[in-house]
């Protein structure tokens, strides 16, 4: 220990996660539908994954994408919640600060590798509609397996330094982190050194890297919408259209909430602390547990497939009964 400014200044061994504040009394109830909803996420993503990686006729570009954005649903959501879950019904919310570290540096992965899978998503969709004879010769499995590498090494390179920051930061406030799992900014702010580099960084990969997705994506389906009107019959334009609903949705529901949080963390004092700690925690399982739904009900391969699958269930348990 030392002193430095009258205050302090300690390294944590253990930080102890206080939960959702002023809400303890219901962190019991709360963890149920939580719980549930972490149930239908990993039933769905790993069902999801089965599907695509079992069938042949799926090892298809839109969909090893899909896969791609299923495995890092199951990331993000297994990162979180299980933790959650223990802080909840068993007051287990004392996490090293090593293991505090480790989830902080997989929940922002997830969430870069994300976006740039729904950027891949997106080129994927722009080049079947819009330049379709090159489809194949294009989006080749070689090409697509670079992408990915290329996604996981742009996330790994950018949250790194994160790890880095956080690291180098001294503390003399307190190791209570009032979040429910360990959030790079709560943390930052618990620090008694100048945090404004730290700042500075959050914003320019928020604006950089998010940013630059938001704004390729938007530009592809510009230009898609614009193929899809120049189609000559209402059918193919229909047919053109359900191809990217889904998606369209799943981008919806993964960038609205992070543009809304960041502007919430922002501005945080407008809104109440415990209302934006519960919006996180429905951040980490709503879209995680939607997104296999909508892609499994929109796509009729993969709704096909499914149905089949519980078939086959179905078949076995009678022959075995």
């Amino acid at each position: 220990m030392m002193t430095a400014d009258n205050h302090t200044v300690f390294y944590p061994v253990t930080y102890i996660l206080t939960g959702i504040p002023g809400t303890e009394e219901s962190h019991f109830w709360m963890a149920i539908p939580f719980c549930l909803m972490y149930v239908v996420t990993l039933f769905g993503n790993s069902l999801l994954l089965f599907i695509i990686l079992t069938e042949r006729s799926l090892h298809e570009p839109m969909y090893l994408f899909v896969s791609m954005l299923a495995a890092g649903d199951l990331l993000l959501s297994t990162t979180t919640v299980p933790k959650m879950l223990a802080l909840f019904w068993f007051r287990a919310g004392e996490i090293s600060f090593a293991a505090c570290l480790t989830q902080m540096f997989f929940i922002h992965v997830s969430f870069l590798a994300e976006s740039a899978i729904l950027l891949a998503m997106a080129f994927d969709r722009y080049i079947a509609i819009c330049d379709p004879l090159r489809y194949t010769i294009i989006l080749t499995k070689s090409v697509i397996g670079k992408m990915g590498l290329a996604i996981v090494t742009r996330s790994f390179c950018f949250i790194f330094p994160l790890i880095f920051l956080v690291k180098q930061l001294k503390f003399c406030r307190t190791n209570l982190l009032p979040h429910t799992y360990c959030n790079y900014m709560v943390i930052a702010r618990l620090a008694c050194d100048d945090i404004t580099v730290s700042l500075w960084y959050g914003v320019a990969m928020a604006i950089l890297v998010i940013g630059s997705d938001i704004v390729l994506i938007a530009v592809s389906y510009g230009l898609i919408l614009r193929a899809v009107f120049l189609l000559p019959s209402k059918e193919a334009r229909l047919k053109a259209l359900r191809t990217c609903g889904s998606h369209v949705g799943v981008i919806l529901m993964f960038y609205i909430p992070s543009v809304f949080f960041y502007y919430a963390h922002l501005f945080g004092h407008i809104i109440p602390g415990y209302i934006l700690i519960l919006l996180a925690n429905l951040y980490v399982l709503i879209p995680p547990m939607l997104n296999p739904i909508v892609y499994g009900v929109t796509t009729k391969e993969i709704l096909k497939r499914v149905i089949n699958v519980f078939h086959r269930w179905c078949r076995r348990s009678s022959l075995l009964s």
